[in-house]
């Protein structure tokens, strides 16, 4: 999952500042995410893709409770996140590398598969470890609540996610010998002024980019095994193919040639 070219260093990214609510033992990550979006809605604008108004804001939601997710956890993991709705009858899929800040992600609304309730999958790998895979159903269609109830099913710990501005979003996350009965009567007003309330230290700042790093050696590594098996239905007798990359949706024009080529040193 992780990128295969460099982010751009001169971009500022999104900070996402980690605090300690130290007398509640209750860890913060919170973030504007305005930059985030703009980069989010140029990369759908260079790559002409349009999702449908409802699918953009499960998105955007699903977007910032990922990274506040990430940013709350250990550096070497990376994360990916598919959260499958029903009604809407939609997939929404984030993955980030927490080395390199990268973030991406892409709407799938064709061919989802229709569940008895919706589900949310997490993969993560650490470090050299294999992967670990989590699944925890809930109900309705708010991401975040999806998030909440990857918190306490899998996690086995209380996480509770707070919109605090049009573009600003906040985790709060248990911690061992945590006031749980103050973090569940937690209010979206409380939360706003906790720094005058509570005794709020900063833990440390982490950047955020969105940034895939797909490019054409990663499609034709995608394709050659669809290539060598069948060869002929995969182009249907034309000389070039159009695909999307399945992490976030890009283009790619892949030739015959190209991939023959590809293909031919490893037959």
């Amino acid at each position: 999952m992780s990128a295969s070219t460099p982010i751009n260093a001169a971009d500022p990214g999104l900070e996402v500042r980690t605090h300690f609510v130290r007398s509640r033992n209750v860890l913060l990550a919170r973030a504007d995410f305005s930059q985030l979006y703009v980069d989010y809605y140029l990369h759908l604008s260079d790559q002409a893709i349009r999702p449908a108004p409802e699918h953009d804001a499960l998105f955007k939601r699903a977007l910032a409770g990922f990274v506040l997710h990430a940013a709350s956890r250990p550096w070497n993991e990376t994360i990916a996140w598919t959260i499958n709705f029903q009604q809407p009858l939609v997939n929404l899929f984030i993955t980030g590398d927490n080395q390199d800040g990268s973030v991406t992600g892409r709407v799938f609304d064709e061919n989802v598969k229709e569940l008895p309730s919706p589900v949310f999958y997490c993969d993560v790998v650490r470090g050299q470890q294999p992967k670990r895979r989590s699944a925890v159903e809930f109900s309705g269609s708010d991401p975040l609540v999806a998030a909440e109830a990857f918190y306490t099913q899998s996690e086995q710990r209380k996480g509770r996610f707070f919109q605090t501005g049009e573009e600003e979003f906040v985790l709060a996350v248990e911690h061992p010998d945590c006031d749980v009965a103050w973090l569940d009567a937690l209010t979206t007003e409380q939360v706003k002024s906790l720094d005058k309330t509570e005794e709020v230290s900063l833990l440390e700042r982490r950047i955020f980019r969105w940034h895939c790093g797909c490019n054409q050696q990663r499609m034709l590594e995608v394709l050659a095994p669809v290539f060598r098996a069948e060869p002929e239905e995969l182009f249907g007798g034309d000389e070039k193919l159009e695909m999307r990359c399945p992490r976030c949706g890009a283009r790619h024009l892949i030739t015959r040639e190209a991939l023959e080529a590809f293909v031919a040193p490893r037959s």
